[in-house]
C-alpha cells in the first residue's frame, strides 16, 4: 500500500468518525426535544433542543457541529419525530418555530468557531470560561435573531411583539441551558484529568 492510499484512508476514516459523532449529536438533540414545556406567552415551547445545539458546537467544532444540526433538521423533515413534542415533517420547518430550527446549524458553527478559536477543534475543557460562555451567548443570539425574524414572517408580528413572545420570555431558560452546557464541559474536563 502506498503512502498516498494510507493518507486517503486516514482522511476517510476521520470523515466517517466525525459523521458518526455528528449523527450521535443529532440524535441527542432530537432526544432533548422531548423535554418540552409549553410557554403560556409564546407559540414556541421551552425545550432542551438548544442544549443539543450548544453541545454540538462545543464538542464537535464549527464544521461538524453545524453538520450535526443539519442532520437533525434533515431527519425531522423526513419524518423522524424529533422536533419539539415529537413533531415531524417539513411543515414544522415552515411553521411558527421554523426560524429557531433553521438557525441551529449556523448557531452550532458560531459556537464551535468561538469556543475552538477557529475551524480546528481543541479540547473544550481547556477553553477559558469567558470564551465558552461568550460562544454560547453568541450562539443564543443567532438562534433568537433568526427565530424572532421567522415569527415576524410566519405569524405577521411586529418586531417588538415578536421579540417579547419569541425571545425575552425564554431568557431564564437559556441562561439555565448555558449553565448546564458549561457544567457538562467542566465536569467532563474534571473526570478526564
Amino acid at each position: 500500500m502506498s503512502i498516498e492510499n494510507t493518507d486517503t484512508e486516514i482522511v476517510g476514516d476521520e470523515v466517517v468518525s466525525n459523521l458518526a459523532r455528528a449523527a450521535l449529536f443529532a440524535a441527542l438533540t432530537g432526544a432533548f426535544a422531548y423535554v418540552s414545556f409549553p410557554n403560556p406567552v409564546s407559540p414556541a415551547p421551552v425545550t432542551l433542543q438548544v442544549l443539543g445545539v450548544f453541545l454540538s458546537g462545543i464538542f464537535l467544532g464549527p464544521l461538524w457541529g453545524g453538520v450535526a444540526c443539519g442532520l437533525y433538521l434533515l431527519a425531522g423533515a423526513l419524518g423522524a419525530p424529533i422536533f419539539a413534542g415529537g413533531a415531524a415533517g417539513i411543515g414544522v420547518l415552515v411553521g411558527p418555530t421554523a426560524g429557531y430550527l433553521l438557525s441551529y446549524p449556523l448557531a452550532a458553527a458560531v459556537i464551535g468557531g468561538v469556543v475552538h478559536g477557529g475551524r480546528t477543534p481543541v479540547d473544550p475543557g481547556a477553553v477559558g470560561l469567558g470564551r465558552l460562555v461568550g460562544g454560547l451567548a453568541l450562539g443564543t443570539g443567532v438562534i433568537y435573531a433568526i427565530g424572532v425574524a421567522g415569527m415576524m414572517i410566519v405569524q405577521s408580528l411586529g418586531p417588538v411583539e415578536a421579540f417579547l413572545v419569541g425571545a425575552a420570555v425564554f431568557v431564564p431558560a437559556e441562561l439555565l441551558k448555558i449553565a448546564a452546557a458549561v457544567g457538562i464541559v467542566r465536569s467532563d474536563a474534571m473526570t478526564a484529568a
